[in-house]
């Protein structure tokens, strides 16, 4: 099998990008920027292909590296990741151990401000797991997402416009699609901390993209799941800098504004 990593980046020097995330396997690397552009070189004997394009979205990078992908093994990432010696091997020897895996997702060292999960056993990932999971963490059979005609939102993630959720979408169409999805405890690389380019605080916007997200997610069960994300985020957890979620909207509020997203998801 030959593992392919797909890298979404943002205004960056490609040339320098397999170096910088100290890729070992080829690469399909979209960086979206000012320009239009192809070109590809080697990085390590690895045939690195860098498409360049002026259009803004995480869901249409990642689309477009689907597109160009043709590794068996595609491993998602981003430009931020740094990959641990040995990634390649560590990949494909858990597909092997898993025939029947569709996708594996992978641990990765992240500041705590942004840990939301952690594999600490072999696990499968079901419909009550599958939301703590980004796509960097996920390695999966690139004739199993194109056989199921699985592909990334493009209206949620930095730079659509909905601010994030592109990724829970993606897995929950995996498993709609009835696809075998696991979670393997080997750590492969670590994630370089940056701002976030879409979280901008607790504001109305957030709960109504939320609701908008919660929508396409659960359907009939959207404002239940509203109720639940804002009672053990909102009432009893903390975000990444200790404040909390409700610290400037009451509870009652940043629920009518998880409602205005849910009927703006509908279209009502």
């Amino acid at each position: 099998m030959k593992l392919q990593v797909l890298v979404a980046a943002v205004d960056k020097d490609v040339d320098a990008l397999a170096d910088k995330m100290r890729l070992e396997t080829e690469a399909v690397i979209v960086n979206q920027c000012n320009c239009y552009d192809y070109h590809e070189y080697l990085h390590k004997d690895r045939r690195i292909r860098c498409f360049s394009m002026a259009e803004r979205g995480v869901g249409l990078n990642r689309n477009t590296a689907l597109l160009h992908a043709d590794g068996e093994i595609c491993l998602f990432s981003d430009e931020d990741i740094v990959f641990y010696p040995g990634y390649e091997q560590i990949v494909l020897e858990a597909f092997l151990r898993n025939p029947d895996a569709d996708l594996i997702t992978f641990n990765f060292k992240v500041d705590s401000s942004r840990a939301t999960y952690y594999n600490q056993e072999k696990k499968r990932i079901r419909w009550y797991n599958y939301g703590r999971y980004p796509t960097y963490a996920a390695a999966a059979r690139l004739s199993s997402l194109r056989r199921a005609n699985v592909s990334f939102s493009l209206l949620f993630g930095g730079g659509a416009k909905y601010s994030n959720g592109e990724d829970s979408l993606f897995f929950h169409d995996c498993l709609k699609k009835g696809l075998h999805l696991y979670g393997e405890t080997e750590e492969i690389g670590e994630e370089v901390y940056r701002e976030s380019t879409w979280f901008k605080g607790y504001n109305e916007k957030f709960f109504v993209d939320r609701g908008v997200l919660y929508h396409y997610l659960y359907g009939r069960m959207a404002k239940i799941f509203s109720l639940r994300f804002l009672f053990s985020h909102g009432l009893w957890g903390k975000d990444r800098i200790g404040e909390g979620m409700l610290a400037k909207l009451s509870f009652g509020k940043a629920y009518g504004l998880m409602k205005q997203g849910i009927r703006e998801g509908k279209g009502r």
